[in-house]
């Protein structure tokens, strides 16, 4: 993988939602600072305000919105001016870590909306560009919970399993097409998204030993995304690559 200040992304105009901070933020300077061109989307005015602020000219045009809402993936869309040459698919919310017998419907709706629903729009908005350009990269941040049960709650690791699983589906379809579609699954991460522990029963559960693991940071996770949102990984598609410290190997 290249390191910041290298070029890759000369050229290249590459959406990113969940911008405003965490591995979203992380990853639209590292993008910035390779050359490219970011729609960077995000909830909050006043993380957005503050982006811009670092930077400023063509480099970056902000969406401030939610991307559950039709409006806010159509002025996505009309930033890129026609051609989107990436899309990373960062934002994301947590549940409450219930199990199915505690899981509220509100709770199951506010997680798949933002976690698969919000992804399969924006997706659907964005390649038809990439159709007619013959070529294109789509990331889709997953999470450890989306290779095990252990992990979250019964919403957050089924809306994972269903981004997983709607990587794969899309790499298929589109590899002939140019378009290759990759997943990161992060492990512990030191971001701003909330994962409050609600539910008693599941407090028993998840405070089981086990193996120390030291949290990732934004910029760990910044790294992979914007390696398969480059050309150096031209020859991968459809995985879901674990960026976990090792969790996964125990």
């Amino acid at each position: 993988m290249s390191s910041n200040g290298s070029e890759r992304f000369a050229g290249k105009t590459i959406i990113v939602t969940g911008a405003g901070s965490g591995i979203g933020k992380a990853t639209t300077i590292r993008l910035i600072n390779e050359g490219a061109r970011v729609i960077a989307s995000d909830s909050s005015r006043e993380r957005m305000d503050g982006l811009a602020s670092e930077f400023g000219g063509a480099e970056l045009t902000a969406v401030v919105g939610d991307i559950m809402r039709q409006e806010t993936i159509g002025e996505i869309i009309a930033s890129a001016n026609g051609v989107v040459d990436g899309l990373a698919n960062v934002a994301g919310v947590m549940d409450h870590r219930e199990p199915i017998h505690e899981l509220k419907d509100e709770v199951w709706d506010r997680v798949m909306g933002v976690n698969v629903t919000a992804v399969v729009r924006l997706m659907r908005a964005t390649l038809p560009l990439m159709l007619d350009a013959g070529k294109g990269s789509i990331v889709n941040v997953s999470s450890a919970a989306g290779t095990r049960g252990s992990m979250a709650g019964a919403a957050y690791t089924a809306s994972k399993h269903a981004l997983n699983g709607l990587t794969k589906s899309s790499a298929f379809m589109y590899h002939h097409k140019g378009i290759r579609v990759n997943a990161v699954a992060p492990g512990a991460t030191i971001t701003n998204i909330e994962a409050p522990m609600d539910s008693a029963y599941a407090t028993e559960l998840f405070e089981l030993p086990r193996l120390p693991l030291v949290p990732a940071s934004a910029e760990d996770l910044a790294a992979p995304i914007t390696w398969l949102l480059s050309d150096d990984s031209r020859n991968v598609t459809g995985i879901v690559l674990p960026s976990d410290g090792g969790r996964t190997a125990f």
